[in-house]
């Protein structure tokens, strides 16, 4: 079973294991980095909030949060909707401008 960060990867042709920073992210996927800067900051904030499961590090775990955000995982329909929601209606208002 791959983790969200090796189905990001496989989805954009890297290597499995590849890191990416949230730029990179940011390039590849077309999510806006202040979008994923809230996703980020909202997945430390899970971290310091939740006392168990202490295997990984806060960076660490928000950047897992940003790559499941990234790939569709559970995130992007519960906890962080509304940046997803967000996403959406700036992507389809720049692709109307493209079009007129």
């Amino acid at each position: 079973m791959l983790t969200n960060k090796q189905k990001f990867n496989k989805k954009y042709k890297q290597k499995l294991n590849q890191p990416n920073s949230k730029k990179d992210i940011s390039r590849l996927s077309g999510i806006s980095m202040s979008v994923l800067d809230k996703v980020y900051y909202r997945g430390m904030g899970a971290f310091k909030s939740n006392p168990g499961r202490r295997a990984i590090s806060g960076p660490q775990w928000a950047m897992a949060r940003i790559y499941s955000f990234a790939v569709g995982g559970k995130t992007r329909s519960t906890a962080d909707k509304d940046l997803w929601e967000k996403h959406l209606k700036k992507k389809l208002k720049n692709d109307t401008r493209r079009y007129n």
